[in-house]
């Protein structure tokens, strides 16, 4: 029998198929479902059937699949820490102006924290998740790197997971493709979720309107923030907007503008409760300085190197020179100019498939002597 293991299941196809893919290796297998948010409280998704990991569904097919393969399974209710970390810095982002990154937030502050204490009072030596990546040691070192299928892997969303952590994270599913995993989900049997489709939501927004869920948790957000100009570049006014919490870096629709040409939001002020917008080519910065950082690969860089860098969750990524400008600080200089590089969002930079380090993104342009804005 191998080491006992403590696997996040959330009634998903994937994290229900790591779970029974230990158990057969032979790990003692202990389910926990993290209960993050309160289903009744989010608005029902168009269809009108609840999807997503906090569903009564959700908790019970996780639940009966654990029966079924004879392993323990657990729910524990961590609404009140999710909510104080990830919650209130998504509103809070969003109400400074920028484009918050929750499941990255989720993951470094909260769900591996809520899993190893939790392996920790039920004697596991390891955690695993339902995640498509790989770790692995090297020299003393754990090393993240992308899942084999690069349509789905998730590395992007890890880099904040510190070595302590990653010493004790197994990824079942790294080494396989998704397809892969739908066929050995119909060969454990786990007919109930081996065709559920996948989540893209945020967890604690089902029906995906981020602007529903920011008015319903800021009541007054509305009568605050409505009516704000929107300006080119040179200040002229072309227009109103409804709150500048409602736009991102880079969105082009529901702007209600006719210049005869296209224009994208290229700034946010939320002190004068401004949009700026422009042609596309405002959008295009090379430099970036992101703080905050997780140096995953190497314990430090020295010397600046050329890697490959993601700006966003589904950005396949981009040629770059990385170089750490501080202890908790760097600078990631393109070599072609990126659209829409979004103060908020990570910056994630990889050496092959190997995550060098990843950090929040903090200033944008050449000028990166600019003042800094506030950290998530």
């Amino acid at each position: 029998m191998k080491s006992r293991v403590l696997v996040a299941m959330s009634g998903g196809v994937d994290s229900s198929v790591a779970a029974v893919l230990l158990h057969k290796q032979g790990y003692e297998v202990i389910g926990i479902t993290m209960k993050t948010w309160d289903y009744s409280e989010s608005a029902p998704r168009r269809s009108g059937k609840e999807v997503g990991c906090c569903t009564l569904e959700s908790m019970n097919d996780a639940r009966q699949i654990s029966l079924k393969h004879g392993f323990t399974h657990f729910i524990v209710d961590i609404r009140e820490e999710f909510g104080d970390w990830v919650i209130e810095r998504f509103t809070d982002e969003y109400l400074a102006g920028r484009t918050p990154n929750p499941c990255v937030l989720c993951n470094t502050h909260i769900k591996w924290d809520a899993l190893l204490r939790r392996a920790d009072d039920l004697e596991c030596a390891r955690i695993a998740t339902g995640h498509y990546a790989r770790v692995r040691e090297e020299g003393g070192r754990y090393i993240l790197s992308c899942g084999l299928d690069q349509n789905k892997d998730q590395s992007y969303a890890l880099w904040g997971l510190p070595q302590d952590q990653l010493a004790r994270t197994i990824f079942p599913l790294g080494h396989y493709e998704k397809p892969k995993i739908r066929e050995l989900a119909a060969e454990f049997g786990l007919t109930g979720v081996a065709n559920k489709p996948d989540s893209y939501e945020i967890c604690f927004i089902p029906d995906n309107d981020y602007r529903r869920f920011l008015r319903d948790r800021v009541p007054e957000l509305n009568q605050q923030v409505s009516n704000g100009a929107i300006v080119l570049s040179d200040g002229t006014e072309v227009g109103r907007h409804n709150g500048y919490p409602f736009y991102t870096i880079g969105q082009r629709h529901g702007l209600n503008l006719a210049l005869g040409y296209p224009v994208y939001v290229s700034a946010i002020d939320p002190e004068k409760n401004t949009i700026t917008v422009g042609p596309r080519e405002e959008l295009l910065q090379q430099t970036l300085i992101a703080n905050k950082i997780n140096m995953v690969k190497y314990p430090a860089l020295r010397d600046e190197l050329p890697a490959m860098a993601k700006i966003r969750y589904k950005d396949p990524g981009a040629p770059c020179l990385v170089q750490q400008t501080a202890a908790n600080e760097l600078q990631v200089s393109f070599m072609e100019s990126r659209a829409a590089i979004t103060p908020g969002q990570s910056v994630v930079v990889y050496e092959g498939e190997d995550v060098l380090a990843g950090g929040w993104i903090q200033r944008v342009g050449e000028n990166v002597e600019q003042p800094l804005v506030s950290e998530p």
